[in-house]
């Protein structure tokens, strides 16, 4: 807090010092920590390499398949997953990065979803691969490789990455906010905090959906696949959230309309290139 001392002139209060301080650290490490994606051209702000997304996914992916009821044991679909998968990234832009892709299809048949790990580690349920029909029963590979190369974009873009130093840089300013504005006497001080730096999470969240729609539209016309087909696996996704959809500002994916049109976008401009 400000105030006056008894010479009459301004005092600053400990607390918010302290405060500027642990703000300049978290924004000082942040900022001082950065490389340029080979892929996307943008200047990103990572403290971990290739190498420990590599690692990390690698770690990570046995638990993730055993939370989703373990890998499938359709022999037959999950060799077209790896098949589409590996197709994407070795006949495309995503074949240029250091990581170590594989392919994974989770015998969940009811959770529509679709996800990648750092590093290269993709996964896609059951319950999604088998929507992916144009006639109800016949596999579109298109729509598969439309997934697939949203994931690979993910991974390309090394969002995973990104992410856990914005989550770093988000928990050090609410710590300063915190401390700066603090009320024993307001117990929502420390929520409001909480709040503004979850709301910049989801932002970044959406962000990062609609870029590896962008980077799917990419590998899908370098790999020969018809990028139109990924506007219907927004549609498919669009009806499996039915009515009750959480809104666009609380959830950390773009409302499907708005893909389709990014998407659409997209496709216009990499068909120019």
């Amino acid at each position: 807090m400000l105030g006056r001392n008894q010479g009459g002139g301004l005092r600053i209060s400990p607390t918010i010092i302290v405060a500027l301080v642990m703000a300049g650290f978290a924004l000082c490490k942040y900022y001082g920590q950065s490389s340029v994606n080979e892929i996307t051209g943008e200047k990103q702000h990572i403290a971990i390499t290739p190498e420990q997304e590599i690692a990390m996914g690698l770690e990570s992916a046995p638990q993730m398949a055993q939370e989703m009821g373990g890998l499938s044991r359709n022999q037959q679909a999950s060799a077209i997953v790896k098949q589409v998968g590996q197709k994407v990234v070795q006949t495309s832009a995503a074949a240029r990065t250091p990581y170590k892709y594989d392919f994974h299809l989770l015998a969940d048949p009811q959770t529509i979803n679709a996800f990648a790990l750092p590093g290269g580690q993709v996964f896609i349920t059951e319950g999604l691969l088998f929507r992916l029909t144009e006639d109800g029963k016949t596999l579109s590979e298109d729509m598969l490789a439309g997934v697939l190369g949203h994931e690979v974009g993910h991974v390309v873009a090394r969002h995973s990455a990104e992410r856990l130093a914005q989550m770093e840089l988000a928990q050090g300013l609410t710590g300063a906010v915190t401390m700066a504005t603090y009320d024993p006497s307001n117990p929502n001080t420390a929520y409001i905090a909480q709040s503004v730096a979850n709301m910049l999470q989801l932002k970044y969240g959406r962000d990062q959906e609609l870029q590896s729609d962008y980077l799917g539209v990419r590998f899908m016309l370098e790999a020969g696949y018809e990028p139109e087909y990924l506007i219907q696996v927004m549609e498919i996704l669009k009806q499996s959230s039915g009515p009750n959809r959480t809104p666009e500002f609380q959830s950390t994916h773009p409302d499907p309309e708005n893909r389709k049109e990014a998407i659409e976008a997209a496709i216009q401009e990499w068909r120019k290139k």
